[in-house]
């Protein structure tokens, strides 16, 4: 078994850089490395010589693979990361479900997973809309024009998140504001360490109360599982992270690309029912958790490859999802693809727990806005919008538009 190919030079770095005026596709060097090698060798900033994959099958194969670690310790980064302390990143804090592995994750996720079903995120639909209505009156009646991020996008999500989980609506700006910090790359390590001692901080007082006067919600709950305060705490706020922040942007990112593809609008205005085909297809085609990171627990063989243990493998989430050999034509955003199968939660053991909630979300959310206002358009040039390259969660960091006032 061949640990590279006879010839091939390692990667010298991660391809990050989005192409000019294409601001849903990945970087272009992505999808030449995908038909050219779908895992490759490549250096790691800090010198590890680790791997890249980027074929829709081989990123699949590993995020189902026990033999690969999601451990934060064991993690060489693909990218530099400003505020990381020296010698890599520490354990995941105790409630962060992405960065274990079982048996500790396993534990964590069977408290949930009853809490995320199908039919229980159905049964929010009534909530959602009433929220979705009350956020678009405002917006029409402050028109005619917003930033959808602040008025609309970011909004939804919080006051869902924050009502299953029992929090104070009101407190919704510290969470974002702490959430933001911890997922920009450019934070630094001390600001991180404010944002995540802010969060847990109140994160404490908010179990303490829930324990002495439990309420109906999620949290209340959890406190009466064997979860420690410490625990209950930490998964408090990974829920309240991962329900900010991954749909706010879905939805804002969503409704941009959209406005930039009017064929693809004027077919979810006109068939209603091909609502749930299209929050498939935005989130295979847009990808904004788009890198993920694995590490070898012992010697694994894929692809013609041997991966020793303890190396690491990058998986590029966006151009396994824009891989022809599974979606032909990938990079048309296409509202009739059976999307199915797709790597916008991940996959195996690690999926996104909330990926039912994310779904009724958008799928109420954005037909609605451009049923609403059907003169929908962007307030600035498309190269004017502020997208967040500097982040693990990509999207828009605003979205000026504007629409005819009735």
């Amino acid at each position: 078994m061949e640990r590279e190919l006879p010839g091939v030079q390692p990667l010298s770095a991660l391809p990050t850089t989005r192409p000019a005026g294409c601001p849903f596709d990945p970087p272009a060097e992505l999808a030449a490395l995908r038909e050219q090698q779908p895992l490759i060798r490549m250096r790691y900033p800090d010198g590890h010589l680790g791997w890249l994959a980027t074929g829709y099958a081989t990123v699949r194969a590993i995020l189902a693979d026990s033999r690969f670690s999601s451990r934060y310790e064991l993690m060489h980064l693909p990218v530099e990361v400003p505020g990381v302390p020296e010698g890599g990143l520490p354990a995941a804090p105790v409630g962060d479900m992405t960065g274990m592995d079982a048996p500790e994750h396993t534990r964590y996720r069977k408290l949930l997973a009853g809490k995320f079903t199908v039919r229980r995120m159905r049964a929010l639909t009534e909530r959602l809309e009433e929220i979705t209505a009350d956020h678009l009156d405002a917006m029409e009646r402050r028109g005619p024009s917003a930033d959808l991020v602040e008025a609309f996008a970011q909004p939804i999500p919080a006051l869902m998140i924050c009502e299953l989980l029992g929090v104070p609506y009101a407190d919704r700006e510290l969470f974002q504001r702490h959430t933001t910090t911890l997922t920009d790359m450019r934070s630094s390590e001390e600001e991180r360490y404010a944002a995540m001692a802010g969060l847990q901080e109140y994160l404490h007082k908010l179990v303490a109360a829930k324990r002495a006067e439990p309420t109906d919600d999620m949290l209340s709950d959890l406190t009466t599982s064997d979860l420690t305060e410490e625990e209950l705490a930490g998964l408090g706020g990974f829920l309240l992270g991962a329900g900010l922040d991954t749909t706010a942007n879905m939805i804002a990112h969503g409704a941009f690309a959209l406005l930039r593809n009017p064929d693809q609008l004027a077919a979810l205005r006109g068939e209603p029912d091909l609502a749930d085909q299209a929050v498939e297809e935005l989130l295979r085609y847009l990808t904004i958790a788009h890198t993920g990171l694995k590490t070898a627990l012992e010697d694994v063989e894929l692809d013609g490859h041997l991966i020793k243990a303890g190396e690491s493998v990058t998986l590029s989430l966006q151009a396994a999802n824009r891989d022809p050999l599974r979606f032909p034509g990938p990079d048309a955003l296409d509202l009739r693809r059976k999307a199915t199968g797709h790597l916008g939660f991940g996959h195996g053991i690690h999926q996104c727990l909330g990926q039912q909630l994310a779904r009724v979300e958008m799928r109420v959310a954005l037909p609605a806005l451009f049923a609403r206002f059907p003169a929908l358009r962007l307030a600035v040039a498309p190269e004017e919008v502020p997208l967040r390259t500097h982040s693990n969660i990509y999207g828009v960091h605003s979205l000026p538009v504007t629409w005819d006032a009735a």
